[in-house]
């Protein structure tokens, strides 16, 4: 979804470095680590080629910026036919090309197909942001992401079978189950004040915030704050920080604290018949020790 949110977010790109790390049988790990906004990349080679990508639960797809596809040797694909493909993002056609090799590590994904889109990134900060790995490439290999340890796990052993629900009883994790809506967006059930309803569990967007209709129907007050959410449509909206005590995801309470208040866009809210109360982002999901298990469709917090 690339949800940028210009909200203080937490420095967790200067978290502790040596978290003792979980192991998976069947899977390779593909350390990541965290830019300033809390954005989770991954370094890859793309034709042979260094890149980074964003980690982004939000997008389906695998992205490259446009703009550098040719760098990487990844050019709109025509397959043999006179026209080029193309794919729709919220109503945008995007041309489509053809990595013949992405690896990370030791991980080789094979041969792909990649949606080129200009990058939403504009600012020197972002400079070095190559593009989005997205819901394709996580789900086709069964994805574990660990946010506190910082590594990725990728399955390719599919004989093996790892109970990770275990493993995180173990450790005290709640499990909270993850849902794939009609539209492919990943969403996980919340309330606040017993209000049920849904978050989308993004990892593109850097701070967790939620819908100020929904906030504001449950007598929640916000105040406004001297900054805004801007998303890849070209909205920009004004955001304000409510107090919350009883936010829940799953049966696992949140710490209370202050979240992040706007008015969502239509594409975010529209997922189905679901209520969707807000976006998940990095910043919470790392506070509560996240991980996303992409095989059994469960997210683990503590």
């Amino acid at each position: 979804m690339f949800v940028l949110l210009l909200i203080a977010p937490l420095p967790i790109f200067a978290a502790a470095k040596n978290p003792s790390a979980m192991q998976l049988p069947g899977y390779k790990a593909v350390p990541v680590y965290y830019r300033p906004l809390n954005k989770m990349i991954m370094s890859v080679r793309i034709n042979g080629q260094p890149a980074n990508l964003l980690v982004d639960t939000g997008s389906n797809q695998l992205i490259i910026d446009g703009d550098k596809g040719e760098r990487f040797g990844v050019k709109p694909w025509q397959g043999g036919l006179r026209y080029i493909r193309f794919t729709r993002i919220q109503g945008q056609e995007f041309p489509v090309g053809y990595a013949q090799s992405i690896t990370a590590g030791s991980m080789n994904f094979g041969s792909t197909l990649v949606t080129l889109r200009r990058s939403p990134y504009s600012d020197p900060a972002n400079a070095n942001v190559d593009g989005v790995l997205g819901l394709d490439l996580l789900l086709r290999h069964k994805a574990v992401i660990n946010f506190r340890t910082k590594l990725l796990f990728f399955k390719v052993d599919q004989t093996r079978q790892t109970s990770l629900g275990a493993i995180a009883a173990s450790e005290k994790f709640t499990s909270v189950p993850i849902r794939r809506e009609e539209n492919g967006a990943l969403t996980v059930p919340c309330s606040v004040h017993g209000q049920p309803a849904r978050l989308l569990l993004d990892t593109g967007a850097f701070v967790t915030a939620l819908d100020e209709s929904f906030v504001k129907s449950l007598g929640i007050a916000s105040a406004p704050m001297p900054v805004s959410a801007h998303f890849p449509n070209g909205l920009a909206k004004q955001i304000s920080a409510a107090k919350i005590n009883d936010l829940k995801i799953g049966n696992f309470k949140v710490p209370p604290g202050k979240f992040g208040t706007t008015t969502l866009p239509r594409f975010a809210l529209q997922q189905g018949s679901s209520k969707i109360a807000g976006i998940l982002g990095v910043d919470k999901l790392y506070i509560c020790h996240a991980i996303i298990d992409l095989d059994g469709m469960r997210l683990f917090l503590k």
